[in-house]
């Protein structure tokens, strides 16, 4: 089994290695292309090699920019399968921590729970995997409220690090009832960067394709690349107006780091993107938005 495990991650890192190269190479196409329709002058890394992209640009037929190889893609059975989520904690975890692991099973239709003990990740992984798991969170805590969110898909990546702030729980609003089942229609506002329909992708597959008269909405809406998170049920009283009613919890993410492996392969895995906040023009750049 470990071996199995072994060739195919190797096999998904070539091709992945295989892809990107791709990718680099289309979109120096597109770069020569658009300046040749602009009449622009060439763009000064592409006049080595202009003449051999112009030769490949003449075999691409129209309509096919933007199109990737999608045998790679570790979302391929996204709204095929519903999704497989199982959501644990850190080690030792307080009373806050563990309502928050709850409140997070009831946001995502279908997930369990699982108390940590003494399980080592590679063991938890492991076991994911052998039972059909798609996605494994994981939430930290630093002295009761919890910090962090960690979001890995199986079985090959990717993992995506979120730095929780704001954080307020259905537990602390008093009244409000029974948390709806249905399967939320999500909207992203914000996402408008390479990097931020990464991580839409990220997070949108994990919920399953939701039926038209479902009345939960989940919003995720970047701002200055802090994540809010807002979970709401609505109706309509009349065919003009639509009330709003938030059902919780509620809380800010921020992402800082996404790596190509699984949460036990962190020693090893490659870094796909990273947050770099000293920098000196962290503060005035944005990643997940244009």
């Amino acid at each position: 089994m470990l071996r199995r495990e072994a060739r195919l991650r190797r096999e998904y890192l070539y091709r992945k290695a295989q892809e990107q190269k791709q990718h680099l190479l289309e979109e120096k196409k597109l770069k020569l292309k658009q300046a040749l329709d602009e009449n622009q002058p060439l763009p000064t890394e592409l006049r080595r090699e202009a003449l051999t992209l112009q030769k490949a640009l003449e075999f691409d037929d129209d309509g096919s920019e933007g199109v990737l190889n999608h045998q790679d893609d570790e979302y391929r059975w996204a709204g095929v399968e519903d999704p497989r989520i199982m959501i644990t904690t850190s080690r030792d975890p307080s009373s806050r921590l563990k309502m928050f692991a709850k409140e997070l099973k009831l946001i995502f239709p279908g997930a369990q729970k699982m108390n940590r003990g003494r399980h080592e990740m590679g063991a938890l992984v492991r076991a994911c995997k052998a039972n059909g798991v798609t996605d494994l969170l994981l939430v930290h805590e630093h002295r009761g409220t919890p910090v962090g969110l960690i979001v890995s898909h199986l079985p090959f990546g990717p993992t995506a690090y979120f730095t929780l702030c704001n954080v307020v729980m259905r537990h602390d609003v008093p009244d409000l009832g029974t948390a709806p089942q249905a399967f939320p229609h999500l909207i992203f506002h914000g996402f408008s960067s390479r990097l931020g329909q990464r991580v839409s992708d990220i997070l949108r597959y994990l919920f399953p394709v939701p039926k038209d008269e479902s009345r939960r909405v989940i919003t995720f809406a970047n701002q200055d690349d802090f994540i809010s998170f807002r979970h709401h049920v609505y109706r309509k009283p009349d065919h003009h107006t639509v009330e709003l009613t938030e059902v919780g919890p509620r809380f800010e993410m921020k992402l800082y780091m996404i790596r190509l492996g699984t949460l036990e392969q962190e020693a090893t895995a490659d870094v796909e993107w990273r947050w770099h906040p000293y920098t000196h023009t962290a503060r005035k750049r944005t990643f997940l938005s244009i």
